[in-house]
Formats: C-alpha cells, sequence, structure tokens
C-alpha cells in the first residue's frame, strides 16, 4: 500500500492533501496510533509540498546554439604572372568579399571556364575582387593562355609544388572559392564554375552577417 501511494503522489496533490484531512479527524487514539497518525501526517505534508513545489517550478529553456562560422581561407602572397617584381596578396583585400580561381594552361575545362571569369570580371568595373592562381604551369604557356583569354584580373603565379594550391586542398582543377568579407569559404565550386554558379555563390559572398 506504501508503494502504490507514492506512485500515485505526484500527479494527485488533491488526493494527498485530502488523505492528511481524514487523517487529521478528531477521534480517540491509542498511544501508538497517535505516533502512526502524526508519522502519517509529517509525510503526507513533505510529499504535498515537494509535489506543489514541482508543480510551480519554471520550466528552464535551453540556450540557442550559435552556428558554426564558415572556414578561414588561407591567406597567401604570390609572384604576379608576368610580372615578378609584383605579387598577388589575399591580405591586400582584407575587408573585401574575394573570388579565387585556381587553373592552369593545360586544364582541358580551363579552356572555357578563364574566357567566361575575364568577361565577367570586366563587366563588373571593380565591383568584384577575383584572384587568379596558376598552379603547375610553365611560364611562357601561362602568359599566352591569359593573354588569348583576355585575363585583366590579377594572377598569382604558383610554381610546382605548388604550396598555396595544396593549402586549399586543391588536387584537380579548376576550383574555385568564394570568400566574404572576412575572408570565409561560403561557396566552393569543383570544376569548371558555370554562369549561373557564378552568379549564386557571389550573392552568398557579398550578403551581409546578421
Amino acid at each position: 500500500m506504501i508503494t502504490q501511494e507514492r506512485d500515485q503522489t505526484p500527479s494527485d496533490p488533491r488526493g494527498a492533501r485530502a488523505r492528511l484531512s481524514r487523517l487529521l479527524r478528531p477521534g480517540k487514539l491509542s498511544r501508538t496510533g497517535k505516533v502512526a497518525y502524526w508519522s502519517g501526517a509529517v509525510v503526507l505534508l513533505v510529499v504535498a509540498g515537494l509535489v506543489l513545489t514541482v508543480t510551480a517550478a519554471p520550466a528552464q529553456k535551453a540556450a540557442p546554439t550559435k552556428a558554426a562560422l564558415p572556414p578561414l581561407a588561407k591567406s597567401f602572397s604570390l609572384a604576379e604572372l608576368g610580372h615578378p617584381s609584383g605579387t598577388v596578396s589575399l591580405a591586400a583585400y582584407a575587408g573585401r568579399p574575394v573570388i579565387v580561381n585556381f587553373f592552369a594552361s593545360w586544364c582541358a575545362p580551363c579552356q572555357q571556364e578563364t574566357p567566361m571569369l575575364a568577361r565577367y570580371y570586366a563587366s563588373q568595373h571593380g565591383r568584384v575582387v577575383l584572384l587568379g592562381v596558376d598552379a603547375n604551369d610553365e611560364t611562357a604557356p601561362a602568359l599566352r593562355f591569359v593573354a588569348k583569354a583576355r585575363v585583366s584580373y590579377p594572377v598569382g603565379f604558383d610554381r610546382f609544388p605548388s604550396p598555396v594550391t595544396t593549402s586549399y586542398s586543391v588536387y584537380a582543377l579548376p576550383q574555385t572559392f568564394f570568400l566574404n568579407a572576412q575572408h570565409r569559404i561560403v561557396a566552393k565550386v569543383m570544376g569548371a564554375v558555370t554562369p549561373k554558379e557564378l552568379t549564386r555563390d557571389v550573392a552568398l559572398m557579398n550578403r551581409k552577417r546578421g
């Protein structure tokens, strides 16, 4: 009987008070009965108090979790293709969104992608920063390639063993990274980027942080 009453008490505080009221009715009790009487009364009072406390306790809300930030892009500084005294540096564009495109003159998909990127860059009139990284290439064919594609954006020359390219875990060309103003990688395209992907990911990299 005791176990049964404990099981029922937490969900029935009014029942506990009713039983306590019955126990407190006046009547003749023996000494033993008085001890049992008061013991039972105390137990029921304690249980009723605990039930009321648990019932009245406010629910605690879980603290909201912060979304993980995109990874930071590796900083780099390379000699500029065709201008060995010049440099192409990511840090030079601090606070601005940047597109970083890895390519090479010997890369078949780059034959279509690079001219498209060159046209896009020219159409933006400086509103978009685009940096090329010519990876694992030879100077003469690389210069002929960018001239034919009409590339006017800065191109860094990452000659073998191409430390900048491998630092981005690029082991197949082409690949394009879209960095926001904090130079966090918000999008990445493996293979030749399409005009649709370019428009979509440029909008993503320009999105203001909330």
